[in-house]
């Protein structure tokens, strides 16, 4: 249990709830929330996030990217700790229960959903897997901005009431933007073994220099969003609470500049992942600030 722990990548999986509770309290300020259709969202995009990260340790592991070099988490098929072939059952599990997820949600919110769910777990197999491998060639930061920012913050208020107001699109932008610093910060750390296997992410393609100033952005860019939306009237005056993790950003540009060790570049990921949560709940507490204050 505990390799399986290490696989599924437990630091970051606030990347696939912090969405949701964002799409939950749009719903609330709304009045059309329903926690059953929520709980259900929550576990179908967590579910999605541990196939991606059990696809991406198994394709890494066979495509050499995941070495004894790295300087991140232990891998769990690359270390032996889980074979292929168990790791591909836990593929196929954890989409299942998106797949079951899914069923709900298509029953209760339509069509679209199917759309949705399909689309992302073709997404999520693509991204390290198969003949062309778009993660192996400076994609995945796209992937994640689409797929756990626009598609899982407006997909996640979809699902209520089947609709999609322009709130939901920016707080996915700001979902995204900072889902997308988690990956980044993932890439700067391994940007030598990365390089040295083939592997051709963003951070490789554009030096250490080049990530360091893409992850500065995404983190600063979110926070712009925000007050963008606020001073145009999109988000409410209350969300302005949101703003109160600016300082949390600082320390992790400062590390990420400074730093080539894996302790470090680890601690930036994981305060990114946290970042985002923590961006998500004074978000979301400023939008029913909204409704109830």
């Amino acid at each position: 249990m505990r390799s399986w722990l290490l696989a599924a990548r437990p630091a970051t999986l606030w990347a696939g709830v912090a969405p949701v509770i964002v799409a939950g309290s749009l719903a609330i300020r709304d009045n059309v929330f329903s926690w059953s259709r929520f709980i259900v969202a929550l576990i179908g995009a967590t579910a999605i996030q541990v196939g991606v990260n059990f696809a991406n340790d198994v394709a890494d592991a066979a495509k050499g990217a995941d070495t004894a070099a790295r300087i991140g988490p232990t891998r769990a098929v690359a270390s032996g700790l889980i074979t292929a072939r168990q790791m591909w059952g836990g593929i196929i599990a954890s989409f299942g229960i998106a797949a079951v997820c899914g069923v709900y949600l298509i029953s209760v919110a339509g069509p679209v959903i199917a759309v949705i769910g399909i689309a992302s777990i073709i997404a999520a197999l693509g991204y390290t897997n198969g003949p062309a491998p778009y993660g192996y060639r400076g994609l995945g930061e796209v992937f994640v901005f689409i797929f756990f920012g626009l598609v899982a913050t407006v997909g996640g208020r979809y699902v209520f009431d089947r609709t999609a107001p322009l709130e939901s699109w920016l707080a996915g932008i700001v979902m995204g933007l900072l889902a997308t610093a988690i990956l980044v910060a993932n890439n700067v750390r391994d940007i030598e073994t990365d390089a040295a296997s083939g592997k051709e992410t963003l951070a490789v393609k554009v030096g250490r220099a080049g990530g360091v100033a893409i992850f500065s952005a995404t983190v600063v860019g979110a926070f712009a969003v925000i007050v963008l939306a606020i001073g145009s009237g999109w988000f409410p005056w209350w969300t302005a609470v949101s703003l109160l993790a600016l300082p949390l950003v600082a320390p992790l540009v400062k590390t990420i500049r400074a730093e080539t060790a894996g302790p470090p570049l680890i601690a930036v990921l994981k305060g990114t992942a946290r970042l985002q949560l923590l961006v998500a709940l004074l978000l979301s507490a400023g939008i029913l600030a909204d409704r109830y204050v």
